[in-house]
């Protein structure tokens, strides 16, 4: 399995979501980009857990953004994936700057944020990061029934 760095395009509604150890977080109706690193055994088959949980909602939460993913008013939109054997999430996320969900997915760096918020679409914006990274960005939109938002 190819290793690499993911960004997952989220849409919600407003809403306050228990986010574990962070607490209660207020989230602003419009989409949020979760950066992500797929750097582990299991490469990027993580990205895919991310979709199998948005969709079935079978799991308790192990990490920040599956606490997003378990919420009924977060719908995840689309995953853009880049193999690659550099450790390029940090930069990737210094790369989004702008509003952000402070603490959110980056407790094991020193980056403020891994989660950041923009009002309308963001996935030009997301391959245009990756490829000033030098990354062969892949997009998958993903379908949603009945969970519109």
């Amino acid at each position: 399995m190819d290793k690499g760095v993911y960004a997952l395009i989220l849409d919600n509604s407003h809403c306050v979501v228990r986010v574990g150890a962070l607490g209660l977080r207020e989230f602003a109706f419009g989409r949020h980009v979760y950066i992500g690193s797929a750097l582990g055994s299991g490469g990027l088959a993580r990205a895919d857990r991310h979709v199998r949980l948005a969709r079935n909602r079978d799991r308790p939460a192990r990490w920040h953004i599956d606490y997003l993913l378990l919420s009924p008013h977060v719908t995840l939109a689309a995953v853009v994936t880049a193999a690659t054997d550099r450790d390029c999430e940090c930069a990737l996320a210094r790369a989004f700057g702008g509003v952000y969900v402070p603490g959110f997915g980056c407790s094991d760096c020193a980056c403020p944020s891994h989660l950041f918020y923009r009002p309308g679409d963001p996935v030009p914006e997301v391959l245009a990061r990756f490829r000033g990274l030098g990354l062969a960005a892949r997009i998958t939109r993903i379908k949603n029934e009945g969970n519109e938002h």
